[in-house]
């Protein structure tokens, strides 16, 4: 392999050291246990490996490579002994870089990628121990442990819980007694194996265990406490993505499948991507209780999600209570409590007690578990959801273009199920919050997106409401999602429609990822514009579906019109000062241009900009991406567009795509553009080569400008404006009077254009400011609301409003970041000093990237 120097952690690019041109992994098999008092995650990886025949070309590449597996929920063992890491394998691990490139003597060398991991042992298993490995079907190989793995590749998917139960025997055999332990180097990016004498792929060992711990300070892994200061710990979603929880194949080719059993303590709950709702088995000699997960669809390891803490489940009613009341009634361990909890949440309690004896039956072909309130699957199963329903123009003899897996698209079951089986977990403070928003939305937004996209491509999903030191609003993953605490409403229950846009908004853009970034990904990770830009537009088709539902809000075509084109014009708003204010190399969808895609003949390489932390905080692929495909749409028709999306799904389903796979496939599908002078070449000039704006996007915003909506927001900003100038230079007892404002209720997209503009003025008066808190309530609005009315009272300096500034960037850390900055720039002290007070509070819990650009602004 061509092997670069380490990369600076500061410098802009990540490096992809796996040589997946060479080997592959098609399984995992983790063994791992959770220590919250050292924060290390400990135990073994079992890897299962098949050689590449010889490099693959590009066209080889474009064609990702199929996987058939499977796993069923079985019994763990022991969890793998906890090594002493740093005083093991002295012999085994050469420990310097140029002794390592010195002595391979011509040795094939393994390359996975890894970071901030430190590996004991590294050794072959032995599967020719496993005696039931010789009933399998093949062709019989002198190299016995070899044929016996490739023999277990070739097993068809509908043997898939067959091949779990030899995935699991085989990663609970013995290493081999011919030369022990293989020798292994760890450098900053990645981890090396070679076994002595073996110069070739195709003779290097099919099956490893690798032995490690992680390290607490590890980029992958977040260890935190949540909102009831219990210790947690989760998947942090960075851009090294997993290779600091486990040494995996990162690059999105190398698409595999995992089965993972996880030891925590007794009182947590361990949440992850898995098939099935796990139900953990005690062990009594060391008090905790074990899960198993496993999932049979190939995906990257980068989409391997893991979250363990003490969190609850969010049943359909949850009891006006105390926090304390609440939390003596989730950890009492009574019988019968245990039953009535298990009785209303209908997939398992809230507790770890009740979900490890309860019966799930969420598993593959079941249907819809009634874990949320009645009312949305009464009115589900009455509501006509869309006149182009997606299991009415798929046939049964659906072919699909990804390898030999269990496929929900094949199967009749899963084309009929409108709402797959769920389950929502919080904090306890949180709860009453999480079933009054996304418990109650959730089925809703699934439905929706079943009417707009067709089938689910995953049999399940947990949401969990992640600690306030979150980076972002959410994360979606193999059958979990990840929420922050910001879109949680902070008013009251009957505030309706207006009082869960955010919410709901949200759970759709998350739930959207289930089609475009993950059962549809990007095979390179610079082009995030194919999963981000495509859930941003769907989130808004998919949201005002799930509005007929939730509130029989039957609007117009005109009138959903004008709330998607308000929300273009916010985000064209945002997207505007973004690219004012960045950098031109950072605004550009496809920063590999004509070589993106490639890698090197290892099959390494490097993601651009990923590690730079301004690309981090930067939405550029959100909007960018978004209005690429809201100018497409624009030139077929929205609906045709929509329909395009399911025809998309049904081809690409199971793969790995570039931007010219899904636009060369609409160029086919509607001639007429083409025809138009729309190429693939003009469309890579205007939208995803260069930097800025391009002319579409500046003309068309100039009519989302004037459209009945803006122009409602434009009478009321004018309201302000006057009364603000009609308070200015009063005397010391007319300020204090409330003046009044006949305002026109808006809705809270209304109320976000509305203090942009206000934001506008160079100068408010205190009187409007205060009657303008007061109008809206803007400190029970959502966060997208309250960020606008953070920043307009730090510019205006308003002082009676600081606590609502202080209470945002401690609870809404995710959209606080350049809050910090505006405090700091306006170099007045009080305002400083509320910026440091409010970092010394939460720095500890921030991320690490968002603690660093802060910390760059305040210290």
């Amino acid at each position: 392999m061509e092997h670069k120097e380490d990369l600076d952690p500061d410098r802009d690019d990540l490096p992809l050291r796996a040589n997946t041109n060479h080997i592959l992994v098609r399984h995992y098999v983790l063994d791992l246990s959770i220590h919250f008092d050292h924060r290390i995650i400990s135990g073994s990886i079992v890897l299962f490996l098949e050689p590449c025949s010889r490099v693959r070309t590009k066209a080889e590449d474009d064609t990702v490579l199929g996987v058939s597996d499977g796993a069923e929920s079985v019994e763990a063992g022991q969890s793998a002994e906890r090594s002493v890491l740093h005083a093991a394998a002295d012999d085994e691990c050469i420990q310097s870089s140029p002794m390592w490139q010195n002595s391979s003597g011509g040795d094939f060398t393994l390359v996975l990628d890894c970071c901030d991991l430190d590996v004991s042992k590294v050794e072959e298993v032995d599967v020719t121990s496993v005696s039931a490995m010789m009933s399998l079907p093949g062709v019989i190989s002198q190299n016995p442990q070899a044929g016996n793995v490739q023999n277990l590749f070739t097993l068809p998917s509908s043997h898939w819980q067959q091949k779990h139960r030899f995935y699991l025997m085989c990663s609970r055999a013995p290493g081999t007694q011919d030369e022990g332990s293989l020798q292994f180097y760890r450098d900053k990016w990645s981890l090396q194996v070679r076994k002595k004498g073996v110069t070739s792929s195709e003779e290097f060992p099919r099956v490893l265990r690798i032995y490690y711990e992680t390290r607490p300070t590890g980029g992958s892994v977040r260890w935190t406490k949540d909102q009831d200061n219990r210790v947690c710990v989760y998947t942090a979603g960075s851009p090294i993505n997993n290779r600091a929880l486990f040494p995996c194949q990162e690059p999105p080719v190398a698409m595999s499948t995992w089965q993972a059993t996880v030891q925590a303590p007794h009182e947590c709950v361990v949440l992850m991507s898995g098939e099935e709702p796990a139900v953990p088995t005690e062990d009594a000699e060391t008090n905790s209780l074990i899960w198993n997960y496993y999932v049979t669809m190939p995906m990257p390891a980068s989409t391997f999600t893991l979250a363990v803490g003490h969190w609850r489940q969010v049943t359909a009613e949850v009891p006006p209570a105390s926090e304390s009341e609440l939390r003596d009634r989730m950890d009492c361990g009574k019988a019968a409590e245990s039953g009535e909890w298990a009785r209303l949440s209908g997939v398992g309690s809230s507790s770890s007690e009740v979900v490890k004896g309860s019966s799930l039956q969420t598993g593959r072909g079941h249907q819809t578990t009634r874990s949320d309130s009645a009312f949305c699957y009464s009115s589900l199963e009455d509501e006509e959801l869309s006149v182009a329903d997606y299991s009415g123009m798929v046939d049964d003899g659906i072919s699909c273009s990804h390898g030999d897996y269990p496929c929900r698209f094949t199967e009749r079951s899963a084309r009929s199920q409108r709402v797959i089986p769920h389950r929502v977990f919080s904090p306890v403070c949180l709860l009453q919050k999480a079933q009054m928003g996304v418990l109650k939305l959730l089925p809703c937004c699934l439905a929706a997106a079943y009417a707009v996209l067709g089938v689910h491509p995953f049999p399940r999903l947990d949401v969990l409401i992640v600690p306030a030191g979150f980076s972002s609003l959410g994360m979606a993953s193999p059958h979990i999602i990840f929420l922050s605490q910001s879109v949680l409403h902070a008013g009251s229950p009957d505030s309706g429609e207006n009082g869960v846009s955010l919410c709901g908004s949200r759970i759709c853009h998350e739930i959207a990822h289930s089609w475009f970034g993950l059962v549809i990904g990007a095979r390179d990770w610079t082009e995030e514009w194919i999963s981000e830009g495509f859930a941003t537009c769907l989130e808004d088709i998919i949201w005002a579906q799930a509005q007929k539902v939730q509130y029989i809000n039957l609007l117009s075509i005109q009138e959903k019109t004008e709330q998607f084109n308000l929300k273009a014009l916010l985000r064209w708003r945002r997207l505007s000062d973004e690219l004012q204010n960045s950098k031109e190399e950072l605004q550009i969808l496809r920063p590999n241009m004509e070589k993106t895609g490639q890698v090197s003949d290892s099959g390494s390489s490097t993601v651009k900009h990923a590690l730079n932390p301004e690309k981090t905080f930067m939405q550029v692929h959100y909007l960018k991406g978004y209005f690429l495909l809201r100018f497409l749409a624009s030139q077929v028709g929205e609906q045709q567009f929509i329909d395009f999306f399911r025809l998309f799904v049904r081809k690409y389903h199971g793969q790995l795509i570039l931007s010219q796979d899904f636009l060369q496939m609409l160029l086919l599908t509607f001639p007429d553009m083409e025809r138009k002078g729309l190429t693939l070449g003009a469309i890579y000039a205007d939208w995803l080569d260069r930097p800025g704006i391009p002319k579409w996007l500046s003309e068309r915003s100039a009519v989302w400008s004037q459209t009945r909506l803006v122009e409602e927001v434009k009478a009321e900003v004018v309201k302000w404006i006057l009364l603000s100038q009609s308070h200015q230079g009063k005397g010391r007892k007319r300020k204090r009077m409330e003046p009044k404002v006949n305002c026109k209720e808006l809705t809270s997209d209304q109320l976000v254009m509305l203090l942009e503009l206000l934001l506008e003025e160079s100068e408010l008066s205190v009187a409007s400011m205060r009657a303008l808190q007061r109008t809206y309530s803007l400190q029970n609005q959502d966060a997208e609301v309250r960020h606008r009315w953070c920043e307009l009272v730090v510019k205006h300096a308003y002082t009676q409003a600081y606590g609502d500034v202080e209470h945002f960037l401690i609870h809404d850390q995710a959209m606080g970041v350049y809050l910090y900055g505006e405090l700091m720039v306006q170099e007045d002290p009080e305002q400083q000093a509320l910026a440091h007070r409010c970092l010394s509070l939460v720095q500890e819990e921030m991320d690490q990237s968002a603690r660093r650009v802060v910390e760059e602004m305040v210290l």
